[in-house]
Parts: structure tokens; sequence; C-alpha cells
């Protein structure tokens, strides 16, 4: 009896001309008399009931654990902290202190790039160790001042002064973080992380690649001591007025270049040390780790010495840092105004997609080669609490740094807490170390940054990987790399995401499927093949044997362009019987593709049911006019006549209206083409119950009432049946199939009711004793487990057909 939301259903759909009994299945007393190889007596019947709209909103609504479960992982150090033991400790301890040696320099070298005081660095940096690891999901990763960033927030800056002089640059830096950390904030707390997905490999690369190079070029002029050119213009424009302006290099050029020269001879130093004495590799590398801080240590000394006494940093010999405030000094809630948004606005995309790539790549590469999985959205909440909250302290936007990252992993970090012992670091140079900071060389700093960005360039070997991957990437990678060269690093972000998207939207449009045909496989051991070329390469009156398993069947492409061996013979299983496979998803931007594809093949291969006879010229429809006059027509009866069409789903997750529209025009396309013959159509593999719902409302899967398909020989793939608990919780047997079967086969019901079901072979033949269930239900016959299963199905009607017509 139906339901009273049934039957207010029902009316309203009645009211509105919706016709909700359009399908006209056929019933179930009809499926059970079509001649069929499946027994109802020794088997249950199911009726395969399809999902609806209440289900799906059912799976994705949130219930009392899931809720629970949010709100825990939000605070991810509740699974370890309570577990916190000393060895874990004197691990975090070891790698925060070698983190700390490098953030601090590194800090105010950055903060320069964000055309910030020094000391705002420091504070990025201090906040972004503090705060990170209570919504940490990775031990590795530091938060703080990075480079790319870094000159990204500068490149704002210069843009909105230019326009809006009388905004500081303080100001400018910290409503960005404030604005960009919210947006990310929300996006980590909504869990729609995997929108970072989108953005591929090779953009990344190619965009870190432009930027560090772009950055590297930038500190030249600085490095050498040349005043007065721009370095925050194209790449190539800032190389070329470097070496126009090559003369007037200063002082300051000794103390960056021999610093860039040192911290490279150290680095490579201890690298060949590792590689002659293995047994002391950890101690250097934690030596050299500490190249940034003692060379540094190094030139702040010869600085002092060179300008000892000298109160006012602009007096100096070369440009030295000056002075840097105690403390956090410019503590406080950030001055924001829309007036301030409005002018970073149309820069905020880019600084979101920083953000969320660098800090996401880094993470999930660190954590693949570390054993361990990130949760992308709840990073995300760690980035934009750190970046919401950081500028109260003085922060500017601060995302992951790879190579701090690679250190703190190598140095042997346990936990997150880790950033604390970093966190305390930066905090005794803030109080304790301004007055020596006073004295660090520019170049030197300059030094630093080129030295540091130089591990972001993605090596020519990796380039070449990707040709070996995926040549069409590779060009994204170059055009990313050349844009943000030519152009500026906002420009090559969004040209690598473009590019690589389009890329994509164009695999999905232009994917083709293809024709496959059915071949026999055997499997044995690589013995038994040695065996077996022996006997290939003797006569076959060898004594030589291999043990060969039961052959089976496989199906492969019919063009042979999937790599397997071209001397093994692919057949179609039949005349006039297609098995197409697609190779990527089935919607709205590939679905005409796919189907020009398949119909332009099948009428090809196969000729008309009804051979088409005109009795004059202007009787032939426009868009088949014919031969030309004076040549003969083509020939087409030895072709055979089209019986049915397989569709392989394994490809498939889900399926939508555009495409299912595309196959119902299909359809009608062959039917008209085939008839007064019908053309059957199977589905393998299709695994997704919407999948079904959806192929079924637009009627396949199931003979309509009154159709000729009803004279189907239906094959029917059942598992045993376990009775013991219900159906939703029973567990899980060991299938059996009897799609296999032959004509001959039989399933008999010799054995108890509950009895699990015996199978016996013998030759050919299988029966089955005992109490078995369907694996589908038996109104979807026309839906299958597998390709051979649609293919023996296929092949029982075309064979009955067949035996009809030559009775």
């Amino acid at each position: 009896m139906a339901s009273t939301s049934d039957k207010v259903g029902h009316a309203l759909a009645k009211g509105l001309l919706i016709k909700t009994d359009y399908r006209k299945d056929a019933t179930t007393e009809s499926l059970s008399r079509g001649e069929s190889v499946f027994s109802t007596s020794n088997a249950e019947t199911y009726i395969e009931k399809e999902p609806t709209a209440a289900d799906y909103f059912r799976e994705i609504a949130p219930n009392g654990q899931t809720v629970k479960r949010y709100f825990r992982d939000l605070f991810p150090f509740l699974n370890w902290i309570t577990r916190y033991n000393l060895q874990w400790f004197t691990g975090d301890l070891i790698a925060g202190l070698t983190v700390g040696a490098v953030v601090v320099p590194q800090g105010m070298a950055y903060a320069l790039l964000a055309k910030l005081p020094a000391e705002y660095g420091l504070y990025t940096s201090f906040v972004g160790f503090i705060l990170y690891w209570a919504f940490a999901t990775s031990k590795d990763i530091t938060i703080g001042t990075v480079a790319v960033m870094s000159t990204l927030v500068g490149n704002i800056v210069i843009k909105v002064q230019k326009t809006h002089p009388d905004i500081d640059a303080v100001e400018i830096a910290r409503t960005l973080a404030v604005v960009s950390g919210c947006v990310v904030l929300f996006i980590g707390l909504a869990r729609i992380g995997w929108i970072v997905e989108w953005i591929s490999l090779t953009a990344i690369t190619a965009f870190m690649t432009g930027s560090a190079i772009t950055i590297g070029v930038g500190q030249i002029p600085a490095l050498l001591g040349i005043p007065g050119i721009n370095n925050r213009g194209p790449a190539y424009e800032v190389f070329i007025n470097t070496l126009k302006a090559l003369p007037k290099a200063r002082l300051d050029a000794a103390m960056g270049v021999t610093a860039l020269f040192l911290l490279y001879f150290i680095r490579f130093g201890f690298e060949f040390l590792s590689r002659r004495y293995p047994s002391r590799k950890k101690t250097f590398f934690f030596l050299s780790t500490l190249r940034i801080a003692f060379v540094l240590l190094l030139y702040i000394m010869i600085s002092w010495l060179v300008n000892r006494g000298i109160k006012d940093a602009k007096k100096a010999h070369f440009r030295i840092l000056g002075k840097v405030p105690r403390g956090f000094q410019h503590a406080g809630a950030p001055k924001m105004n829309t007036r301030t948004i409005n002018a970073f606005a149309s820069e905020l995309p880019a600084t979101i997609i920083v953000l969320l790539i660098e800090h996401i790549a880094i993470s999930k590469s660190f954590g693949r080669i570390n054993n361990y999985t990130i949760n992308p959205s709840q990073e995300l909440v760690a980035i934009g609490f750190t970046n919401v909250f950081g500028p109260f302290l003085g922060a500017y936007p601060a995302t992951g740094s790879f190579s701090r990252t690679a250190i703190k992993s190598k140095a042997g970090v346990r936990t997150p807490l880790a950033g604390v012992f970093t966190a305390i670091v930066v905090l005794l140079a803030l109080y304790a170390l301004t007055a020596v900071f006073f004295y660090i060389p520019m170049s030197s700093l300059a030094a630093v940054i080129i030295h540091a960005v130089g591990d972001l360039i993605t090596p020519p070997n990796v380039v070449y990987q990707f040709w070996e991957v995926s040549p069409l990437e590779v060009p994204i990678f170059f055009i990313g790399v050349f844009v943000t060269l030519f152009t500026n690093i906002e420009n090559g972000i969004y040209a690598t995401i473009a590019a690589s998207g389009a890329l994509l939207l164009f695999r999905l449009s232009k994917a083709k499927g293809r024709f496959v045909g059915r071949t026999k496989v055997q499997s044995l051991s690589q013995d038994s093949f040695s065996k077996l070329e022996a006997r290939n390469a003797c006569s076959s009156d060898s004594e030589q044997s291999a043990t060969l398993s039961q052959a089976r069947d496989v199906f492969l492409p019919l063009d042979r362009k999937d790599g397997s061996n071209p001397d093994i013979q692919v057949k179609q299983p039949h005349p006039g019987v297609f098995i197409y496979r697609f190779n990527e998803g089935f919607n709205y931007p590939n679905s005409q593709h796919y189907m020009e594809h398949f119909t332009e093949h099948i009428f090809k291969e196969t000729r008309r049911t009804t051979l088409d006879n005109y009795a004059k010229l202007g009787d032939r429809p426009w868009n088949d006019p014919g031969p030309r006059r004076g040549q003969p027509a083509e020939v087409r009866t030895h072709l055979p006549i089209l019986r049915a069409v397989i569709l392989d789903f394994s490809a498939v997750n889900n399926v939508d209206v555009s495409a299912v529209q595309n196959l119902v025009d299909v359809r009608k396309q062959l039917d008209r083409y085939a008839s007064p013959a019908t053309v059957g159509w199977h589905f393998a593999n299709i695994t997704s119950r919407w999948t079904r719902r959806a192929l079924a409302s637009a009627g396949f899967g199931y003979p309509k009432s009154n159709s000729p398909e009803l004279n189907w020989k239906s094959i029917i793939s059942i598992a045993d049946f376990d009775d013991s608990v219900s159906t939703i919780n029973s567990q899980e047997k060991p299938k059996y199939d009897v799609e296999h079967q032959t004509k001959d086969d039989e399933i008999r019901s010799d054995s108890a009711p509950h009895a699990a079901p015996a199978y016996e072979k013998t030759g050919a033949n299988v029966t089955v004793t005992g109490k078995s269930v369907p694996l589908y239900g038996v109104n979807r016959p026309f839906f299958h487990v597998d390709v051979f299963a649609a293919v023996e199905a296929a092949l029982a009607v075309v064979e009955q057909d067949e035996a009809q017509l030559a009775g």
C-alpha cells in the first residue's frame, strides 16, 4: 500500500503533467518466465531497488558521529600529545634548534623581499611556529616567511602604494594576511581542501622554478651593491640592466659574492664528506645546516670590524641592515579598512593560490616520504588560523617553506611540537641578538636569499621525467617558467593553472573509447614459461612441457594500440556484436565525442538490415547522396547486420543528463539503422547505483513491456547465500559465476534449504547444489557483473535468433 507521501507526490506529479510511469518496466513475472540458465526454485530472487534522493541526502548528511569527528579533527594534537615521551622530546628539540639557526637569517632576508623592515620576518616566523603545531597533521613542515610569498607581498605593496602612497606598507601586508587567512580558514573549515588537487604538479613546479629564478635574478643588484636598478621588473629586464650597470658595482660585492661562494663551498664540501665517510653522514648534515648562521656571523664580525663605531647605518662603508627593534614593538590589532582591501583585491587570488599550493604540495610530499598522510583541509585550517591571528603580533602572509621543511625532516623531527622550540630560538633572537643584527651586510643577506631559492629550481632530470610520463605537460612547464620570467610571478601562476586546466578539459572532451575483442589467455610461472619457450623452439614432439592454468577470456582493443603482443589474435565475439570500452569518464564534455566515434565505427563495420532501394535519385536523403555519376555503388552485402552492443563502464564513475541523452539518441539511431531487427544493449562493470538508476531511467538495463526483448535468454551471476544474518549485514562469501555455463548446465537443489552451495565440475558442465542468490537484481538483466557475462548474454540472444531464422 502506498504511503501518504507517495500519494501526495503522485498527485502533484499528475497536476504538473509529469509522467511517472513512462518506463513501462517488464513485470517480475515476465522476467522470471524468460528462458534462463538461472532457476529461481533453488535461489532467492533479488529485485534491485533504485536509490532515491532521500538516500542521497542521508549519505551526505552529517550524523552525530560525523560532527563529533569533525570537531576532534580540528585539534589533531589530541591524538598524540598524551603519549609524548622523552625520545620524541629529544628529536623535536634537536630539529627545532637546527631549524631555528636557519629561520632567523632567512626570516629577516625575506622580510626585505616583502618591502618590510627585517623584524617583521621574525614576527612572522615566530607566529607560524608557535601556532601551527596545535592544528598540524604534518610533523615536518614549517610555516613562516618564504621567498615566493614575500616577493608577492612586496609586489603588492609596490602596486598599492603607486595609487595610494599614503597607505603604509606594514598596513598593506598585515591586512593582506588577515583577509587571505580568512579565505583559507573558511576553505579548511568547510573541508573543501580538495580544490587544491586541481592544481597540477607541473603547474606547481613551473611556478616555483620561474619564481626562484626571478627572485634570484632580482637579488643580483643587491649582491653586487649596484644602486638604481628596479629589481621588481621582469627577470630578463633586471638581468640586462644589471649587466649594463656592472661598472657601478661597489664594495658590497666583496661581502656578497664571497658569502655566496662560501655558502655553496660549505654545502658541497659536506656533501662530499658525507659520501666519503657515510658513517658520519648525520654529523656532516647538522654542520651543513648551520652554514647560513656561520656565514652570517662571520660577515657580521667583518662588518663590525670595518664599521666599528658607526651609529648611523647610512654612513657604513657598505650597506648594512641597521637598527632592528627589540621584542614585539609593533604588536596590536592591524589597521584594516575597505580602502586598503579594495586596493589589493585584484591580487588576492594569487596570494591565496600561493598560500595553498606551496603548503599543501610540500606537506604532501614529505608525508609520502616519511610514511604518513596529511589532511589537506586541516592543513588549510592551520594556515588560515596562523594568518588570521599572526598580524596581531606583526606578521605578514606565511605559508610552508620547502628548504626549512627538508632540514627539519632530515634532522629527525618526531612531532609538530618541534616548532615550539624553533619559536623559542626566534624569540631569543628578537630579545637578545638585535644589536648584532645592526651590522648584517645587505649583500650577504642577498647571498642568503639566492642560496635558498636555488633549491626551488626544478632540475633538468625532473623535467625529463615529466617528458617520459606526460609529454604534453612539458610545454605547460616551460610556459609557466617563461611567463614568470618575462612578466611577473602573478601572471606565471595564472598561466600555469590555466594551461593545466585547458589540457585537462582537452583530454576529457576528446576522450575516445576502444572497441575490444576477445582472446583466450592462460597463466604460468616464470619457470614454466622457460619450458614453453624451449618447447616452441623445438619440434612439436619435444618432451618439454609447461603447466598452464585454465584458459580464460580477456578483452583487448581491436586496434592493438594498448601495447599487447600484436601476434595474438583478437576477435569480435560474433559478427555484429560490438564491445565498446570507455577510457575516461562519461559526462557532458565528452559524451558527444564518444558517441560519434562509437556510431562511426559501427556504421563502417555493418550494413543496414534492410537494404536501401531508391527508385529515383531524388528519393535519397541529402546526407546519403550515393556514388557519383558513372561510379558503381558501394557493395556492403558482405558486412554483418548490427546485433548487439556492449558498453564497458569500468572507467565510468557517474553519468549526467547530457551523457544519458546522447545514449538515448544513439539507441534510436541504431534502432532505425537495424530495423526491423532489435539491437541488444548490454552494460558491464557498472559499480555505482546512481549510474544504474540514471541508465534505467532512460530505459536501459531491462526489457520494456510488450517488447521483443522479452524473449531474451538471461544469464545471471550468483553467490553463496548466508541466512545467518540479515541481508544488510551478511558476510562476504566466495562468488560463483554461472555466466560460464553452457546450455546443458543446470542448477539443482538437492541439499537442505539453508546449506551452503556445493560445486561439482565435470568436463565443460558445472553443477551447483545448495542455495544461492543473484549478485544483481533480476529486474535489471542487461546490467552485467563483467564483460564476459555481457558477451554471453548477448550471444545467447543472437544465437537464439539465428536458430529461429534457420528453422
